[in-house]
């Protein structure tokens, strides 16, 4: 079960808040300032925290500070009063992943915490490097080769082979390739991904027909990497 932990000093929106995620289903935990929250934070490793800046015995900014100062990658959403620009630009620098400002909509508050959690297990379950034939890729280092041969791989082409690893045999449709890697900003058409993925597709493998190729087209689909 996710767990959340809340961090409010405000006792009427610190029940509100657990009583909505209790509502989707999540397992909440509630702290009353800043102190309390980071050690259950230490003691709970919550799968998500939400954090209220101005916080009794120790500041919201503190906590965040804390807890990625010893390493912890816990998506943390802060509540900020309106219009604390500042202290927004502050807390994400400190890193915070998202906030919310009060007074807040309860369904605004809940797509970004689903949307956080939803990123973060995508980051945990991304794969770190690839070992085929005589191709080398590390997607942390952003270094790829072939043979004795370095590749030059762009940002967006890492992130299209790493996804396609990550659901290896499967089918990532066209549309799972603009969610995932442009977002909706964006909006490419779906030619800009089969055009990434054939410019890929050619500097690991050669053309689509050679023998040795991994990333297979489903036509009207999309695309998967086999073994």
């Amino acid at each position: 079960m996710t767990r959340i932990l809340v961090v409010e000093d405000d006792p009427k929106i610190a029940k509100l808040l657990v009583s909505d995620f209790e509502l989707e289903g999540y397992k909440v935990t509630a702290a009353k300032d800043g102190l309390e929250g980071l050690e259950q934070a230490k003691r709970l490793k919550p799968d998500l925290i939400v954090l209220d800046l101005m916080l009794p015995k120790m500041s919201g900014y503190d906590v965040c500070r804390s807890i990625r100062k010893d390493g912890g990658d816990v998506p943390i959403l802060m509540l900020t009063a309106k219009g604390q620009e500042g202290e927004k630009v502050v807390g994400l620098g400190l890193g915070a992943d998202d906030y919310v400002t009060k007074p807040f909509s309860g369904l605004e508050l809940m797509a970004r915490v689903k949307a956080l959690l939803r990123r973060h297990r995508r980051e945990l379950e991304k794969v770190s490097t690839l070992d085929i034939d005589d191709i080398h890729v590390d997607f942390k280092k952003m270094e790829a080769s072939k043979g004795k041969k370095s590749l030059s791989l762009t940002p967006k082409e890492f992130q299209i082979l790493e996804l396609l690893l990550r659901h290896k045999g499967d089918v990532v449709s066209r549309r799972q390739f603009l969610e995932e890697i442009w977002g909706y900003e964006e909006a490419p058409s779906t030619r800009t991904v089969d055009n990434q993925v054939v410019t890929l597709r050619q500097k690991l493998f050669g053309k689509e027909d050679e023998k040795g190729n991994r990333i297979v087209t489903v036509h009207g689909v999309g695309y998967k990497f086999i073994d």
